[in-house]
């Protein structure tokens, strides 16, 4: 009997560090992703930075002023180009046009939607009425 319960016990020691040593294992590995993540996420944080430095140098206000005047052929703004805000004219209301053919032609009446008084009573198209069962 004790001979038995020897056994089981070292059987139960070796599942033990067998466990064990696969915890271990698994941390190690999972870890290894970790800084694996942690070095893609550096490298797309640098090449962010490096997209928007080049953002920044291809909008500066010379760079497009010169491609402007070489593609765009403006010409100068004058001075009877600025305007106010108050010299604006007032933005007309919106018309509702389809709407308003629809109160001329008089579809534009509220209806009554018809009422179920109960929740499982059906009503016929035709009258409104319950069916007789």
């Amino acid at each position: 009997m004790i001979r038995l319960l020897h056994i089981m016990a070292i059987g139960a020691l070796i599942a033990s560090a067998v466990y064990a040593y696969s915890i271990k294992y698994d941390t190690i590995y999972l870890s290894e992703q970790v800084a694996k993540l942690k070095r893609r996420v550096q490298k797309e944080k640098e090449t962010i930075a490096v997209l928007q430095a080049e953002w920044q140098r291809l909008n500066r206000p010379e760079r497009l002023q010169a491609l402007a005047e070489r593609h765009l052929d403006l010409k100068p703004l004058e001075i009877e180009q600025i305007v106010r805000m108050a010299d604006l004219p007032q933005r007309q209301a919106r018309v509702d046009t389809i709407g308003r053919k629809l109160e001329d032609l008089g579809l534009a009446i509220p209806t009554a939607t018809p009422q179920v008084s109960e929740p499982g009573e059906a009503r016929t198209p035709a009258s409104g009425k319950t069916p007789a069962r």
